[in-house]
């Protein structure tokens, strides 16, 4: 038993210094010179996936601690959140995104046309915290408890952080940026790409419920 909590919390302690840092100075221009703007972004994106999937794993291995019953209208409520969680990722990865982390390209972006920056600065954001929330509801147990509570936490404090740090960084553009894209229009730039996004974040909804079972060993439908 105490094995199992010692490991949730290696990961747990893992995890953290994984998401702090590599982001920081100067580990970040040391890596960043050796791999590269893309290698760096790969490099991070491989091992923050690494490290999200040990500690699910770390969650599920830790002894069973039950805080409420499961009822089967727990399991609708996951897949009525994770619906616009796939469309926001859909919506938001590969685009550029000067205000947040995971934007491609940011030299590209057109306050004009700001897709869903439009809407929220920090899209990823508002994705891990409404997939934490959405698994926290059938997950009552004390260690998927933590695990879900902390994310959906961590998710709503890192947007203050990460705006705090962007900025620090931009200087002045941060407002020009900041007003010139909040005066843009509220509809897509291209419906063409909002309707390609929208189906591409459909698909992976489905495929996330058909490989959910095989993946973590339960299935996601009531």
């Amino acid at each position: 038993m105490l094995a199992g909590w010692l490991e949730f919390a290696a990961a747990f302690l893992v995890f953290f210094l994984s998401h702090t840092l590599p982001v920081r100075p100067p580990l970040k221009p040391w890596v960043q010179a050796r791999l590269g703007q893309v290698g760096f972004t790969l490099f991070y994106s491989l091992l923050s996936l690494s490290v999200l999937a040990w500690l699910i794993g770390a969650a599920g291995r830790a002894p069973f601690v039950p805080l409420w019953q499961w009822f089967p209208w727990q399991n609708h409520a996951t897949l009525a959140l994770m619906l616009p969680v796939c469309l926001v990722l859909a919506m938001a990865l590969a685009r550029p995104n000067p205000f947040s982390f995971g934007g491609a390209g940011n030299a590209r972006f057109d306050p004009a046309r700001p897709g869903i920056v439009r809407l929220t600065r920090h899209p990823l954001l508002v994705a891990l915290t409404l997939w934490a929330a959405a698994h926290l509801l059938p997950n009552g147990d004390l260690a998927h408890v933590l695990l879900f509570a902390t994310f959906a936490t961590f998710a709503a404090l890192g947007g203050r952080i990460i705006d705090r740090r962007k900025r620090r960084d931009m200087g002045a553009d941060w407002d020009r940026l900041i007003a010139a894209t909040q005066a843009a229009a509220p509809h897509p730039a291209s419906w063409v790409s909002a309707t390609v996004r929208a189906v591409l974040g459909l698909v992976l909804y489905a495929t996330l419920i058909w490989l959910h079972p095989h993946l973590f060993g339960v299935s996601p439908l009531p």
